[in-house]
């Protein structure tokens, strides 16, 4: 006689003993699904429905992980459902995941191709599974972004103000920057309002603007953009920033060093910070005039700085107190 299970006419499926790696394309309507190395390929929706069938068709194996791109939000829903039911989801850099595939000889880029890449990557590098951000910190994540791209958009309006020759194309371009300047002091008050509203996030506030030259910018960026903040060493600060000197050497050419990659909308924040610290910050002042008397032009110096500053901040944060002289 069969088991109690399937005298009801239900069967629990097997799990596999064999661990599978799960690779998903994310787009803003669905999920291309790919489980290495079965070769199965699935598409849901990408919503609550779509998750939970999701769930359902994993539960027969043994996942070891879940790899998936960074889409901005459109990731985020598929990233919660699967971490709170104890999958290890690993969300990568989409450049670092196309990288891989042009090592793999994958040039044509689909769905399909994408997915299954994806993971074949979870098993090749095992990648660090990504525990979803808090609410809180996504929408400030999403506001400062979104005042970005106002800034983004006023500065080209001004330029395209300084070319124009008709006074009613200069009324028009006038019109939208002064929308654009209301729409940023809006995006500004929220955003500041948001992190006075959050312990966590109000405290790293006090900790990181009490350093001179750092203002409400280029915190609520640290804040947003670089979430590890407090629990990173020196040198994952500045790489993740993108301000560590990169070596670049082959044989006997040993060439000078750059700084790549990492996160350049906070180094677009930690830029003007670094230029009023090295006039208002007595200890990044002194360090900024030591490098320019030693012959270091102002953009290397500045870019010290930056290290410097974000370095700083982070040890700040991980110590919980505010800047003092000393600090620096």
């Amino acid at each position: 006689m069969g088991s109690k299970s399937r005298m009801q006419g239900k069967v629990s499926p097997e799990r596999s003993a064999n661990p599978v790696y799960v690779g998903i394309d994310v787009c803003k309507d669905r999920l291309d699904v790919y489980i290495h190395p079965t070769g199965q390929a699935l598409r849901v929706a990408n919503d609550s429905a779509g998750a939970k069938k999701l769930k359902r068709a994993l539960s027969a194996y043994q996942v070891a992980r879940v790899v998936m791109e960074a889409t901005g939000k459109f990731h985020r829903l598929a990233q919660r459902s699967l971490h709170a039911s104890g999958f290890a989801v690993a969300v990568v850099n989409p450049l670092r995941s196309r990288l891989f595939a042009e090592a793999l000889g994958a040039l044509a880029k689909t769905d399909g191709i994408d997915c299954r890449i994806l993971a074949i990557m979870g098993e090749r590098l095992q990648p660090a599974a990504t525990p979803p951000l808090r609410e809180e910190v996504e929408e400030l994540q999403e506001l400062v972004r979104c005042r970005d791209a106002v800034v983004a958009a006023r500065t080209a309006l001004r330029n395209q103000l300084g070319a124009s020759r008709v006074s009613a194309a200069a009324h028009e371009i006038n019109r939208q920057i002064r929308a654009a300047e209301t729409a940023i002091e809006n995006l500004a008050a929220e955003i500041e309002q948001r992190i006075a509203n959050d312990p966590v996030m109000a405290r790293q506030w006090a900790v990181i603007t009490s350093i001179p030259g750092v203002g409400v910018v280029t915190a609520a960026a640290l804040i947003a953009g670089l979430v590890e903040i407090g629990s990173l060493s020196a040198k994952q600060a500045a790489m993740l920033v993108g301000l560590a000197p990169i070596a670049h050497e082959s044989g006997a050419y040993n060439g000078p060093r750059h700084i790549g990659g990492g996160r350049s909308h906070l180094r677009r924040a930690l830029y003007m910070a670094a230029v009023a610290a090295a006039r208002c910050n007595p200890p990044l002042k002194a360090f900024y005039d030591r490098l320019i008397a030693k012959g270091k032009n102002a953009k290397v110096a500045l870019t010290a700085v930056m290290r410097k500053l974000v370095i700083l901040a982070n040890s700040l944060v991980a110590q919980d107190r505010l800047w003092t002289p000393l600090s620096s």
